[in-house]
């Protein structure tokens, strides 16, 4: 890792990265590559949060956003049905119902098609950050099977197919034709239950992002990177306009520029800054369970919307979208729908759901951070200028790290935002910007 050329305007002082995630240690990584001082905390371990449990998937087809036209309809029906792959469990919160108004905003056609090119775009270099990583020594775990997808109903697969076909453009090949159950067996052992159709997307990956994160934070550590972890941050200290240093309960660490990635308590950090985020945690969760036969492939189940993935000699199953708050309550009857939907494709692992307490290795649910267009905020804070944000990845986190990493670093050491940032810019959402107390004030 080269750290030899450094930058100006630091003067050994770091930037301090509020979240030990993927998204903030690849920030970390891209700014000490040029030659920045940087000092990561993490108010939990090092990658406990979204990082640890998701299913891994570095993919450039299925980069279409959450608020999708007919989302609302299906979002309104699951209120009162935990089972639905996209659970609503409204919150008495202005907030929330403000978040909510903003989603339904979001499902238009054109918003999709702007979202879903937007971050297919962004994410084209994926593939070569990762292997950045890789030839610099991190176990970042990646393998390119493809993705295949796998689908009940031939109706939802011809239209999944057309909407990846007409972002296929921005650096992925989508297949001409639609296999059949038996080809798709042929293809991957495990796929089952009640298959009719699909198809493989090639080239796209796949990584244990718990062993990802671990190895970036390792290496990070031997460069002489501070990684404070277990550290929550209390506040900031301003000066002019600018963070002279992040309040911690231990002490306060001087900083020549912050950025907070921390996901879902995001908007709580930016809220010491005068600014108001409209982010909600939407949940995810997973498992893992040995299969026989295991995919040998990720796998999108299509008409569930579930992950499939072969991770660490297991298989972790993961999916839902639960809007429910920022907790991290785990509901069965999340796990057990999960578990009951993928008995449509990998055939009947088990028989009842009395079962899967035996069965099932690590259940996990997290937060993931949404924003109610689905798309990231990228970009510096408007009410101070050396303070950035970068949030609200949502179920891309892993495949947008490294990128977001590279284009984060650039836009702190140039002072320039780099073009392709523009879609992710803050100011897409009015009355972003919250002035509750005077401009000189130094400290919170």
């Amino acid at each position: 890792m080269s750290g030899d050329n450094q930058v100006g305007g630091h003067n050994g002082v770091p930037v301090v990265v509020i979240g030990g995630g993927a998204i903030g240690l690849c920030i970390a990584y891209h700014l000490h590559r040029q030659g920045v001082p940087v000092h990561v905390v993490d108010r939990g371990p090092v990658g406990g949060g979204s990082s640890r449990g998701n299913a891994g998937w570095v993919c450039l087809s299925h980069s279409a956003p959450v608020p999708a036209p007919g989302v609302t309809w299906h979002a309104a029906r699951s209120i009162g049905r935990p089972d639905s792959p996209l659970y609503l469990r409204p919150q008495p919160t202005l907030a929330f119902l403000r978040w909510l108004v903003m989603f339904q905003r979001s499902c238009s056609r054109k918003s999709f098609d702007h979202g879903y090119a937007a971050v297919a775009r962004f994410a084209q270099n994926t593939f070569e950050r990762f292997t950045e990583l890789t030839d610099d020594g991190v176990a970042t775990t990646l393998t390119r099977p493809g993705l295949l997808h796998a689908f009940c109903s031939g109706e939802e697969a011809r239209r999944v197919l057309e909407t990846q076909r007409a972002m296929a453009g921005t650096g992925y090949e989508v297949p001409g034709e639609i296999l059949n159950a038996a080809e798709m067996a042929e293809l991957d052992p495990a796929v089952g239950g009640k298959v009719t159709a699909g198809y493989l997307v090639r080239g796209e990956g796949v990584i244990d992002p718990n062993a990802f994160v671990e190895s970036l934070a390792e290496r990070l550590r031997k460069e002489g990177v501070t990684i404070s972890e277990h550290t929550a941050v209390r506040g900031f200290r301003r000066s002019g306009g600018r963070v002279v240093a992040v309040r911690t309960a231990e002490d306060d660490i001087r900083c020549s520029s912050v950025v907070v990635s921390a996901g879902v308590w995001s908007a709580d950090l930016l809220r010491l800054l005068d600014v108001r985020l409209p982010l909600q945690a939407g949940k995810g969760y997973s498992f893992s369970v040995k299969l026989d036969p295991a995919p040998v492939h990720p796998m999108y189940l299509g008409d569930k919307h579930v992950a499939v993935s072969p991770i660490g000699g297991t298989t972790r199953i993961a999916g839902t979208m639960e809007l429910s708050g920022n907790n991290r309550r785990l509901d069965w009857r999340r796990i057990v729908a999960i578990a009951r939907a993928s008995r449509d494709y990998l055939g009947q692992w088990y028989d009842s759901p009395d079962e899967l307490m035996a069965l099932i290795h690590d259940p996990w649910v997290g937060g993931r951070p949404m924003l109610p267009d689905g798309l990231p905020v990228l970009d510096r804070v408007a009410t101070t200028r050396n303070a950035y944000v970068a949030t609200g990845h949502g179920m891309l986190g892993i495949t947008l790290a490294p990128v977001t990493g590279k284009a984060m670093a650039d836009f702190i050491t140039t002072d320039r935002r780099p073009a392709d940032l523009e879609p992710f810019r803050s100011d897409r959402f009015a009355d972003l910007t919250v002035h509750r107390r005077p401009a000189t004030r130094e400290s919170l």
